[in-house]
């Protein structure tokens, strides 16, 4: 037995050393055992058995049978009776104290009455030739198992090592057994595979993760788990007896073989250390292998995808063969063929811009040993612009002539692209930066203050300063005094709540001051400590000074809306006010807070209203203003007057939003007006007054002829009912042609209507000839009426378009009066005519009295100006005429012909929608 056997065997708790049953020397030879026999087997005697601990037969009650001492099933040689026994070889197993055995081997020979058996122990024969039994079925099994496990396919690898492990520990008779193994992926030991008998508790499982627990063992022998050993050991093992073999390969401890519930007591194979060890290689060294060359072809196929993904691949350039060879993935990507290429060719499959600066690279790779590292675009001249890059890399190995050149091809393609426009986009926002008003700026964080570490190239076109001239005190000592205070608060503001935003004066080169906007954030690190402030400057000094000035201007626009006489306001396109100065709150009876929410129509009548509404909606962008007069009843006033002036405000696509407006109290003016139009209109009836007394006594006369006819013909008793029905018909028609004169007198004579009236034009010029058409025929004037039938209606006052009528026709009176005065032999006429031309309605009158000084055309509406003598005509009645037809929204011409002077009327038809409104 080696040395390796009897560690095992103290391992196992076994000894070669025979514990004597008896402390007395032998009585007969101290080598063998002597047993005497009487002639039934009987042992009388024993000798040389005590140091076995076999009981004697002699003092110990009756003699017992040899059969007694012997183990349970080895007794078929012992048949009969000593006397059948001579000449035997006996082969006898003796069972001794503590369960031991004791293999002998002998003879019986006659010895005085009775037979002596002489025994010889070959206890260590046996165990020697059962040991030899049991490695070479170890062997056997191992080189079985080994077989095994390298014949196997990867996917039955692991339960071909389960039942290998199985084989193993029946074998061993091991109740519990595991194989671990190192884990490569991370430091620390896993369980390959483990095995447990059908009654005995399950200690481990497959799979499971060890850590770092066998590191601290070391040995190239099996090693025992002693109950007082390392706690995480015992653990392991369940608190029971166990063993640990290790296995080292090349690459050192690489496994371990763990034998569970296996004490020294445990009878079976006599397996040593020894085999032990060799079980456990012959199981561990072939998984191994098998698992690393599994690893080493899956790392192949992951290495040649991720070469694919990658579009990489190894080159090499031999200095033996002058070739360049690629992978063969690589080469398939850039090349139609495998075959190696010469230098010149591998360089000519780069572009031109990047093939000379990689030869130079290269000859200083073989030159020099220098690395080679560079990124090359390929010669692609279709595709220029999205040729691939790839980053070239490779070193030198070997010496002399076996010197050569190896290194890798990566597809960088992404990367350069992406790098090239950001170099592109980064070089637009550096330009973008430098000449644009904004500075963006980093401070870092120091002990609580922000210190200037990077402005951008801006920085000097504005102020005119560095990033040197920069510091924290000198930043300080730019900044506007008044601001300072400003600036500090910024700074707290932005440590206490990461951001901040200000505005400060900041003083340049040449020491002007400019306006700046600061915007900063703070940067702070994964725990929460502030690290650096990011911000910018934007120079707002032009939109500053602008918004000063507009404020000054508005605070000067509001002293000038609030204390000028006119009415100012906003109104929204419903007439609802939303601002309004004093004087319109005057007008309106109320606060200038009060205003916002009146609506400016409460106050107009339903025509007015309509108007103005009408008129705001015709304003848009070309056209954004309009002036008209309005008539409104204010508070405890009759009527007002107001010359109303709006200015549309409207959005980007064109909407009304809001309507400015400016107006002034017209309603002394208008009441002037009406006062002087009323008087011209009372002066005019008194220039008719013979005219008029001629068309009441021609009625007259007639009716009194009439009276004098019917009396005479009473006074004569020649009295005819027919007579009479007629004269008193006559009679009646006259009275009735008086009173429509004086009627008509009567409304002419009174004061306008306030509001305008819609009405037929030609109505005017009919009222016009009755009033004047008999007193001119009177002096010899032949009246000319054309077409005076119209359905068209005009907006406005009939009776001052009478009044301008009137006064037309006693101008042309009166010239042409003038004239026969120096022509007897003149015969005078007037032109009344109505003409309908478009939108609008044309009244014309004409007369023959030879026309107006042109020198006099212009001045002809003036106030006061007349051509008559003094004391014949006010200048009044072409002024205030001019003036009606305006407040109409008409107008009125003059222009002369041939004979005379002609005057035009002309008037704006009303719509039929506002008709149907009405």
């Amino acid at each position: 037995m080696n040395r390796d056997d009897g560690v095992f065997e103290r391992l196992l708790g076994r000894s070669n050393e025979r514990v004597p049953a008896f402390s007395e020397p032998l009585a007969r030879s101290e080598a063998g055992i002597q047993l005497v026999l009487d002639h039934q087997g009987r042992v009388l005697e024993t000798h040389g058995l005590q140091r076995y601990g076999l009981a004697r037969g002699q003092g110990h009650g009756a003699p017992r049978l040899l059969l007694d001492y012997m183990v349970p099933g080895s007794t078929m040689a012992l048949e009969g009776v000593p006397a059948d026994w001579v000449g035997q070889s006996l082969d006898l197993d003796f069972q001794c104290v503590g369960l031991r055995v004791v293999h002998t081997r002998g003879w019986v020979q006659p010895q005085a009455d009775g037979w002596l058996l002489q025994l010889l122990d070959i206890s260590d024969l046996r165990l020697g030739s059962q040991q030899a039994r049991s490695r070479e079925q170890c062997t056997q099994l191992t080189l079985r198992v080994g077989e095994q496990l390298r014949q196997c396919g990867f996917t039955r690898l692991s339960e071909v090592a389960d039942e290998a492990l199985q084989n193993v520990a029946q074998h061993g008779r091991v109740p519990c057994m595991a194989l671990a193994l190192r884990d490569e992926s991370q430091p620390g030991w896993y369980l390959y595979s483990a095995y447990h008998a059908f009654d005995a508790p399950k200690l481990w499982t497959a799979g499971q993760m060890l850590g770092g627990l066998f590191d601290p063992l070391t040995g190239s022998s099996p090693q025992r788990v002693e109950r007082d050993g390392n706690p995480r050991l015992n653990d392991l093992f369940g608190n029971a007896d166990g063993v640990l073999v290790p296995y080292y390969d090349q690459q050192g401890l690489s496994a371990w073989l763990l034998l569970g519930f296996y004490p020294a007591s445990l009878h079976g194979p006599q397996m040593s250390a020894s085999d032990w060890l060799q079980v456990c290689a012959g199981l561990a060294g072939p998984l191994l292998d098998r698992l690393r060359e599994q690893q080493h072809q899956q790392q192949q196929v992951r290495t040649h995808a991720l070469q694919e993904l990658l579009g990489t691949g190894w080159w090499e350039w031999s200095t033996s063969l002058q070739q360049v060879q690629l992978a063969p993935q690589l080469g398939a990507s850039l090349l139609s063929t495998q075959e190696p290429l010469t230098r010149d060719a591998w360089l000519a499959l780069f572009h031109p811009v990047d093939r000379d600066e990689l030869n130079y690279r290269f000859n200083e790779l073989l030159e020099h040993g220098t690395t080679l590292l560079f990124c090359a675009r390929l010669h692609q001249p279709q595709s220029a612009q999205t040729a691939p890059w790839y980053r070239v890399q490779g070193q030198v190995l070997g010496t002399g002539p076996e010197r050569r050149i190896v290194g890798f091809m990566l597809d960088v393609s992404d990367i350069k692209h992406q790098q090239l426009q950001a170099d592109a986009a980064h070089a637009r926002l550096n330009n973008l930066i430098a000449s644009s008003p904004a500075v963006i700026y980093v401070q870092r964080y120091e002990e609580g203050a922000l210190l200037p570490e990077f402005f951008s190239d801006s920085l000097q076109p504005l102020l005119g300063w560095t990033l040197a001239e920069s510091t924290g005190a000198e930043l300080i000592e730019w900044i506007h005094p008044d601001d300072r205070e400003q600036y500090f608060e910024r700074t707290r503001q932005l440590l206490r709540n990461g951001s901040a935003r200000s505005r400060y004066r900041l003083r340049d080169r040449g020491g002007n001051y400019h306006w700046l906007l600061d915007e900063a954030k703070l940067l702070r690190d994964d725990v929460g400590l502030p690290v650096e402030a990011v911000g910018l400057w934007l120079d707002v000094t032009e939109a500053t000074e602008t918004a000063e000035r507009v404020k000054r201007s508005e605070e000067r626009y509001r002293i000038l809306v609030e204390d000028s006489p006119a009415m100012i306001c906003r109104y929204q396109p419903d007439l609802t006010l939303t601002f309004g100065n004093q004087p319109l709150a005057h007008y309106l009876e109320c606060t200038t807070e009060q205003l916002a929410g009146i609506n400016l129509g409460s106050w107009l009548s339903a025509e007015q209203r309509e108007a103005f509404v009408q008129r705001i909606s015709k304003l848009s962008p070309e056209n954004p203003v309009s002036t008209a007069e309005i008539s409104l009843q204010l508070p405890g006033r009759e009527y007002a007057w107001w010359v109303w002036s709006d200015r549309g405000v409207f959005d980007a696509e064109g909407t009304l939003l809001e309507i400015q407006a400016v107006g002034r109290d017209n309603t002394e003016v208008r009441r002037s007006q009406q006062q002087l139009t009323h008087s011209a209109k009372m002066a005019t009836l008194g220039e008719m007054a013979t005219g008029l007394a001629h068309e009441i006594n021609q009625p007259l006369n007639v009716m009194r002829m009439a009276i004098v006819n019917v009396l005479k013909r009473l006074s004569n008793g020649d009295v005819q009912v027919d007579y009479l029905q007629d004269k008193l018909a006559r009679i009646d028609a006259q009275i009735q042609r008086a009173a429509r004169v004086v009627d008509h007198m009567r409304v002419f004579g009174r004061r306008s209507e306030v509001e305008q009236q819609v009405f037929n034009p030609v109505q005017a010029l009919e009222g016009t000839l009755a009033l004047l058409g008999e007193g001119l025929r009177g002096k010899g004037v032949e009246l000319r009426s054309e077409s005076l039938e119209s359905t068209l209606l005009v907006r406005g006052h009939a009776d001052q378009l009478e009044q301008v009528l009137i006064n037309l026709l006693v101008n042309a009176r009166d010239a042409l009066m003038s004239k026969r005065e120096t022509d007897r032999e003149f015969q005078p006429w007037i032109t009344l005519s109505a003409q309908a031309c478009g939108n609008c309605v044309r009244l014309w009158v004409e007369d023959n009295a030879g026309g107006i000084d042109p020198r006099l055309l212009e001045r002809i509406f003036e106030p006061f100006f007349t051509t008559k003598p003094i004391g014949l005509g006010t200048g009044l009645g072409l002024s205030v005429s001019y003036g009606i037809i305006d407040n109409m929204g008409g107008r009125l011409s003059v222009s002369n012909t041939g004979h005379g002077a002609r005057f035009c009327v002309e008037l704006p038809v009303v719509d039929q929608s506002e008709l149907s409104k009405d």
